[in-house]
């Protein structure tokens, strides 16, 4: 089966992401394939929530996703490194904050 005859028959791939509990941020958990958004749902949760592993699930078609590449790291992230008051050891938490847990 040739390159082309092969991308017309597969389903479109959708990267599959899960919030392991309330207030946590979601988490990549791989990717599907799937006709539609329907369908990528039902098969994320059937692939990825199987053991309860979270309590919410976002699909995105991979080819909507942009990402920044390897050429870009210089321009990219380099301007972080001469402002260190952006990390967070900079900062102390008040004791009057409680932790969430």
């Amino acid at each position: 089966m040739s390159e082309n005859s092969k991308n017309k028959t597969e389903w479109p791939l959708w990267e599959v992401f899960y919030q392991p509990k309330d207030g946590k941020p979601f988490e990549h958990a791989g990717s599907i394939h799937a006709a539609d958004s329907e369908m990528a749902l039902q098969n994320a949760r059937d692939t990825y929530a199987r053991r309860n592993e979270g309590i919410a699930i976002w699909v995105v078609p991979s080819d909507q996703i942009t990402a920044s590449t390897t050429e870009d790291e210089e321009p990219f992230f380099d301007p972080a490194d001469d402002k260190p008051y952006r990390h967070p050891q900079f900062y102390s938490t008040p004791r009057a904050v409680k932790k969430r847990k």
